[in-house]
């Protein structure tokens, strides 16, 4: 099933609310409406007579070898798109040989998501209230969480449009944030904080030992200020459109970033907008090290796989039909391997005007 098609079956078959909150993006939504185009304009010069009678697709990301570049984002109310929510989609990321990120406001429980044996990394929402933050930190690590990403581009949220009920009105609690007792606490404790620096990713570093992947960079001077205090990664993001309107596209920002890392040892990821293997296939030849799916993965559990079954199934589809077709792309570009997915694949390294 075609994640265009995935994503029309979810919108029908989910409530309003929770439909709303997946598929829209801040303000008007122009950076939201962008992001595919960005990737799609993209144009390849494929390598011909190379032997591509066995190709790889498998990466190593932060030491870890998975089978795929095709990774999972952070994104909340999973529960709203599938009862099992985060546990159906560590399910499905084990089953695929790929790993995925848990957001600080995850409806399903760390251990429960460890207990089915998929790697995957903490994404955290540093609070007002840091030690918030260090708790929680502490419960995803003890759960195995093996990487902290550092979600940076959310000093404020971005401000949304609401036909109806919100979707924190039309479901449960358990639904969000169950791995904090907030509902005990004050708001302003919870809050995301407003006065973060690039200090911080040190302190994160040094309260873990974890490796600290910064999430939402689109600039090159960024990029390099945030690898000097510490970071292992950086993740080429606009939040899915969903904070500053008008953000540039990844796929338009990500040049640059590999270009300012080059040499460190850093690694770069991207999100937004990926939708077809092809795009995939760009992200990796412009230099990323791995790709993550946010929306894609919430259809596909509320809707996703052939027998139209969500769940972990669902998420299993969507990842392992990507994979394949994956590739078929890269036979036709004459890589046997993620190695050779490299900027000469580029037309004139950069898109159709």
């Amino acid at each position: 099933m075609r994640i265009n098609e995935t994503a029309r079956l979810a919108t029908e078959r989910l409530p309003g609310p929770v439909s709303e909150f997946f598929n829209q993006g801040a303000g008007p939504g122009v950076s939201m409406a962008e992001a595919v185009a960005a990737w799609d304009a993209i144009r390849f010069r494929p390598r011909m007579l190379r032997d591509v009678s066995t190709v790889s697709t498998a990466v190593t990301v932060l030491g870890r070898e998975l089978a795929t570049p095709i990774l999972v984002a952070p994104t909340a109310m999973q529960r709203a798109a599938h009862p099992e929510g985060e546990v159906a989609t560590a399910r499905a990321t084990a089953a695929c040989g790929s790993l995925m990120t848990v957001s600080t406001n995850s409806g399903s429980r760390f251990a429960d998501i460890g207990a089915t044996g998929s790697p995957w990394w903490l994404q955290l929402y540093v609070m007002r209230d840091r030690g918030l933050a260090t708790a929680l930190l502490q419960a995803a690590q003890q759960a195995g969480a093996s990487a902290v990403v550092l979600t940076v581009d959310t000093p404020v949220t971005g401000r949304k449009y609401n036909a109806g009920k919100t979707i924190y009105e039309a479901t449960p609690d358990d639904y969000f944030l169950v791995n904090l007792d907030w509902a005990s606490l004050p708001q302003r404790a919870y809050e995301q904080a407003d006065d973060l620096t690039p200090d911080d990713i040190g302190t994160l570093t040094d309260a873990t030992g974890l490796p600290v992947v910064v999430k939402g960079v689109l600039r090159a001077d960024d990029a390099r200020d945030f690898v000097a205090a510490g970071a292992a990664a950086v993740q080429v993001s606009n939040h899915g459109g969903r904070q500053l309107d008008m953000a540039v596209a990844t796929a338009d920002a990500l040049p640059e970033i590999v270009a300012a890392v080059e040499g460190t040892g850093a690694e770069v990821y991207v999100d937004g907008g990926i939708r077809r293997a092809e795009h995939v296939l760009a992200a990796l030849a412009l230099g990323a090290r791995a790709v993550f799916l946010g929306r894609p993965v919430l259809w596909a559990l509320a809707a996703g796989g052939e027998s139209g079954q969500g769940g972990s199934e669902g998420v299993t589809s969507l990842l392992t039909t990507l994979t394949d077709e994956l590739v078929h792309a890269m036979m036709l570009a004459g890589a046997r391997n993620t190695a050779e997915l490299t900027t000469d694949l580029i037309w004139k390294g950069g898109r159709l005007r």
